[in-house]
């Protein structure tokens, strides 16, 4: 079974940054992503990374102000989100999957965080 555990989440202003992280406990699996959940939306995919860390990919309301890396030696997955805006305030969650083909879907995600919250001040 893996527990995965968001931190890192808070207030911040537009134009800033913020680092998630997420711990894993047990197997943190092959493929680990972000996805975020912002009010009267539907979750929204965010980042995936392959277990080598050597390919990702992000949605593309955030490609090129988010970086997705992980370090399986602590069992770790991390977002450095910069540029912050105030259409990024959502609760962010942390997921995990066995399967190795990239996917953008959340239910091909098996194992969830809690979430944290982040919120961008305009």
């Amino acid at each position: 079974q893996v527990q995965l555990v968001e931190t890192g989440g808070g207030l911040v202003q537009a134009g800033g940054s913020l680092r998630l992280s997420c711990a894993a406990s047990g197997s943190i699996g092959s493929r680990n992503a972000w996805f975020r959940l912002a009010p009267g939306k539907g979750r929204e995919f965010v980042a995936t990374i392959n277990w080598s860390g050597s390919s990702t990919y992000y949605g593309d309301s955030v490609r090129g102000r988010f970086t997705i890396s992980r370090d399986n030696a602590k069992n770790m997955v991390y977002l450095q989100m910069n540029s912050l805006k105030a259409e990024d305030t959502a609760v962010y969650y942390c997921a995990a999957t066995r399967r190795l083909v990239a996917t953008t879907l959340a239910a091909d995600y098996d194992y969830w965080g809690q979430g944290t919250q982040v919120t961008v001040s305009s």
